[in-house]
């Protein structure tokens, strides 16, 4: 176990036994079910931007997670330690421990950080919040057919997983667009290696 100093918690990475990984999932499952039922909206908001103080912590603790994740296994066992010194150790899947380590990357950078889960519908301000486009331009999106999309009344929601497919199509194009114009200025000689 790497110890420190700094840090507010402990953490250990061990590889997960999988068989004790399912049953517990699958009595966390039995036990929630209600709660697993519910539609998880996103903030209506943006997210508030870290302060100083947690973007130094965010970097320091994002680094620390990173140099001991266990890449080789499906989980991760950490241990957490309360304000009273008492320790708890949980087993995790590897990708929400990465997803963790990600979420505080961002945040070391001074991003904000929101999560949306794939099958959540978003409302329009939501999902031009999302994409870094006005309201105006992403209803236009909508009702040219480019992004998928069902009304509600007079309200139109989006599926997440539909928003991120159509971020993901764009930054395709865009990154086969300078790639492009990068070989066109290369071939042109306006490219100079100085």
């Amino acid at each position: 176990m790497q110890n420190h100093p700094e840090a507010s918690a402990n953490v250990e990475v061990e590889q997960g036994e999988l068989n004790s990984v399912f049953d517990s999932a699958n009595q966390f499952v039995d036990k929630h079910q209600p709660l697993l039922n519910m539609q998880v909206t996103p903030r209506q908001n943006k997210p508030p931007m870290p302060s100083e103080a947690e973007i130094e912590l965010s970097l320091h603790s994002s680094r620390i997670l990173a140099s001991v994740l266990n890449s080789h296994s499906g989980t991760q066992k950490i241990k957490v330690e309360s304000e009273t010194g008492a320790e708890k150790s949980l087993l995790i899947p590897s990708v929400a421990y990465e997803l963790l380590i990600d979420i505080l990357s961002q945040m070391s950078q001074g991003n904000a950080v929101t999560l949306a889960p794939v099958q959540a519908e978003l409302s329009t301000q939501q999902a031009a919040n999302l994409l870094n486009v006005s309201r105006p331009y992403l209803i236009k999106l909508l009702d040219s057919g480019k992004i998928p999309h069902r009304k509600v009344g007079r309200h139109r929601r989006i599926l997440a997983q539909d928003l991120y497919s159509y971020k993901a199509d764009i930054d395709t194009k865009r990154n086969q667009s300078l790639d492009e114009l990068t070989a066109l200025s290369e071939e042109l000689g306006l490219y100079d290696d100085q």
